[in-house]
C-alpha cells in the first residue's frame, strides 16, 4: 500500500479555460513509489472523473521515458487521448521534463507527445513555457502534439451493429466499421447532425 504524498493535478484537457474541456488527473509516482493495481483503482474512483492517468519514471536522461496507464472510476483502460495530454502537459508544465519529446510506454505502445512553438491557436493546450524566451523578453507559447498508435478498421457486420438509429435519436448514419482487434464500433454520423 502506498503511505507517501503522491504529486497530482487534475488538468483540463482542450481548453485552455478553467473548468472547461475534459478533465484527467494525473498521478506522478516518484521513484521507487511502489503500488498495486487496487490501490490505482482506488484513487480513479476516489477522483471520480472519467480518467486518471497514473505515471512512473521508466528512463532519464535527453529523451526521457514515462510508463503511463490508465484507470476510470471502474476500471483500467488501453489508452486514453485525453488523459495522456493531460499527463504531457503535467510533466512540461511542472519543469519534470527538459526536454521537447517525451515518450510513454503504455499498454497500446509508445506514444510521444511534442512541445510544438509557434502555433498561435491551438484545441489543445497554449503553454507559456517559462524556459523559453524570445528574443523580445516574452514567453513562448507551445502546444502539444501526441502521436498515436493507428488501428486497423474492418467493415462491421450488419447482424453486429447495435440499434444506432435509435441510440442517436433516429440521426442518419453514413457509415459503421468496427474496429479490427475489439468489438468497438465506430459511427460515422451525417455532417448536419448536431450531437
Amino acid at each position: 500500500m502506498a503511505t507517501r504524498a503522491v504529486r497530482y493535478a487534475v488538468i483540463d484537457a482542450f481548453t485552455d479555460t478553467a473548468f472547461k474541456g475534459n478533465p484527467a488527473a494525473v498521478c506522478f509516482l516518484e521513484d521507487g513509489y511502489q503500488v498495486d493495481d487496487e490501490w490505482m483503482q482506488s484513487v480513479a474512483k476516489e477522483f471520480n472523473i472519467s480518467e486518471t492517468a497514473f505515471l512512473t519514471r521508466a528512463v532519464s536522461g535527453d529523451n526521457p521515458r514515462f510508463n503511463l496507464r490508465w484507470f476510470t472510476p471502474v476500471d483500467e483502460v488501453d489508452l486514453c487521448g485525453h488523459a495522456t495530454l493531460a499527463a504531457a502537459h503535467f510533466l512540461l508544465s511542472y519543469g519534470l521534463v527538459k526536454c521537447d519529446v517525451i515518450e510513454f510506454a503504455t499498454k497500446s505502445g509508445i506514444l510521444t507527445a511534442t512541445k510544438v512553438y509557434g502555433i498561435k491557436q491551438s484545441t489543445l493546450f497554449n503553454v507559456k513555457d517559462e524556459n523559453f524566451i524570445k528574443s523580445n523578453g516574452e514567453k513562448e507559447s507551445f502546444s502539444i502534439e501526441l502521436n498515436f498508435p493507428v488501428c486497423k478498421v474492418v467493415e462491421s457486420d450488419p447482424g453486429e451493429i447495435p440499434s444506432i438509429p435509435e441510440t442517436l435519436n433516429g440521426a442518419s448514419v453514413i457509415n459503421v466499421t468496427k474496429r479490427g482487434s475489439s468489438d468497438d464500433h465506430i459511427v460515422l454520423p451525417c455532417p448536419s447532425l448536431k450531437l
